[in-house]
């Protein structure tokens, strides 16, 4: 399987559990990884049959910063659904920081893998 991946997707969303985050955004940084089959996309040197990374950089930008989840946990299975469901992707690893949330570091996060299997209804 190959990786298609995308790095520090900056996204600002309502997220947390105080009172404060309820009524500000604040920036989550998005990293993902996505299981692909690239060899199609690679042997015609076309779209068709690859994933369209924008559209899913697109996607999450509306999804996320739309959303107001009060746990990055919960917020990074959406996005891990929403990857795999909507994208056809058949594995994905979905990492959620928030930078800043705890003084002294400089990230605060969770990293999840799904697979298709983990969205069969």
């Amino acid at each position: 399987m190959d990786t298609i991946f995308l790095r520090q997707l900056e996204v600002d969303a309502i997220i947390g559990i105080w009172d404060w985050e309820r009524r500000v955004k604040q920036t989550v940084r998005i990293d993902l990884e996505m299981g692909v089959d690239a060899r199609v996309a690679a042997a015609t040197d076309s779209l068709d049959g690859a994933l369209d990374y924008r559209a899913v950089a697109k996607r999450l930008l509306g999804f996320v910063g739309a959303s107001e989840y009060r746990l990055v946990e919960t917020l990074a299975e959406s996005v891990a659904r929403v990857i795999v469901t909507e994208f056809t992707v058949p594995w994905v690893k979905v990492s959620i920081a928030k930078p800043g949330a705890i003084r002294g570091a400089r990230d605060v996060g969770v990293t999840i893998e799904r697979t298709s299997e983990d969205y069969v209804d």
